[in-house]
């Protein structure tokens, strides 16, 4: 679906497409998606898209928001949220359950419901569960309302760090040493749990990252130097997930590039390279987004390393079923060989953002990228393709 196609009534002029940005959201990385989308709120282009901007409190509930960017920043350390966004305290936002019906309804206690009008595109940045796993992305194939980004599959198989390991591995992508456990298996016998995670160090050795299996923005991880801490970062872990994914620690620089959808398929951007941050043990949470520890862009690699690694980028988009966009991150061992880590099928995605930044560089700036995917986000169907 393009622009230009969009339906219009015979006495009325040709309207702009209207895009809804979602964001907030019940997981640990709701803060983060707010920052993420103040910066597309400030990037879509107002005289090609109305803009309706749609929050979802840590509670669950759909609310409307004022429209300032600016307010959706980091201060102080800290991150903001809906909450202080939302302009009712009791009113709620209800997608389209009908694929007939595009129209957003605002409702609240004791008031005829209001229609908002009928939205054509879902900019749905949020990251983590409920989100950006695949259930927001189910909700808006029921409702026939097209969205920026991966469908159903590829949005869950990339929030499961497991599960996308299986699908890399299985497609010939290499990925490194790492166990998981599962819920039930810490339930019924804790110490042959633990027994599987001593046994992947005694294999590939001390320090151990220990982490949530479907969380990102490096909430929950734990760099593990030696047994002592290794109860702790499980118990770090499982606060925001119950299953767990501990890896060993690969050599070597890590190394980041971009994928986005163009109408004759995904390409690869200029890769990056994430230094070792000074005043971190690893690139975590505060590196990346309190402290902003800048990233190389582009990376220092020989002409052969850069096409190796944006070929991989778009095997590992092929391979989970990508649209729109991913981040695939990388390991470039002391071998020479890369190792893919993981892939975010919604990156950090602010201006300083490294998949912002990375196609920047290779010539596309932040605002044409946001028209470019809610462009392609147009273009799709929903439904099975």
């Amino acid at each position: 679906m393009s622009t230009e196609n969009l339906p219009q009534s015979p006495d009325q002029p040709q309207r702009k497409p209207r895009v809804a940005v979602v964001f907030g959201g019940r997981s640990s990385e709701h803060g983060i998606s707010m920052v993420t989308a103040g910066a597309v709120l400030r990037a879509i282009d107002r005289t090609k898209y109305d803009v309706l901007p749609i929050g979802i409190t840590q509670s669950g509930r759909w609310v409307l928001t004022a429209d300032e960017p600016e307010r959706m920043a980091i201060t102080e350390r800290r991150t903001p949220s809906v909450e202080q966004l939302v302009e009712s305290s009791e009113g709620g936002v209800v997608l389209p359950v009908d694929p007939a019906s595009r129209e957003v309804v605002y409702t609240e206690p004791g008031s005829v419901p209001k229609a908002l009008g009928e939205i054509d595109v879902v900019f749905p940045v949020l990251h983590g569960p409920y989100g950006e796993d695949g259930t927001l992305q189910g909700l808006l194939e029921l409702s026939g309302v097209p969205y920026v980004g991966s469908g159903v599959l590829a949005s869950a198989v990339g929030q499961d760090k497991e599960y996308m390991k299986r699908v890399f591995t299985s497609f010939g992508l290499k990925v490194g040493p790492y166990v998981v456990i599962r819920p039930r298996e810490w339930e019924q016998d804790e110490s042959a749990a633990r027994k599987k995670i001593i046994d992947l160090a005694g294999d590939h050795g001390w320090p151990l990252f220990v982490k949530p299996a479907r969380a990102g923005s490096s909430i929950g991880i734990t760099k593990v130097e030696d047994l002592a801490g290794l109860d702790d970062a499980i118990a770090e872990a499982q606060r925001h997930d119950p299953k767990i994914l501990v890896e060993a620690a690969l050599r070597g620089r890590e190394i980041e590039c971009g994928v986005l959808e163009f109408e004759d398929g995904p390409r690869a951007s200029v890769p990056a390279e994430i230094p070792p941050p000074d005043a971190h043990a690893y690139y975590d949470f505060e590196a990346k987004y309190i402290d902003s520890t800048p990233g190389i862009v582009p990376a220092p690699l020989t002409p052969e390393e850069t096409a190796d690694v944006q070929r991989l980028a778009v095997d590992a988009f092929e391979a989970a079923s990508c649209e729109g966009l991913v981040r695939a991150d990388f390991f470039l061992t002391e071998d020479g060989e890369f190792v893919i880590n993981e892939i975010n099928t919604m990156p950090g995605f602010t201006p300083i953002s490294m998949y912002p930044q990375m196609w920047q560089a290779s010539g596309i700036s932040y605002p044409d990228l946001v028209d470019r995917l809610i462009q392609a986000a147009l273009r799709r169907s929903t439904g099975l393709r």
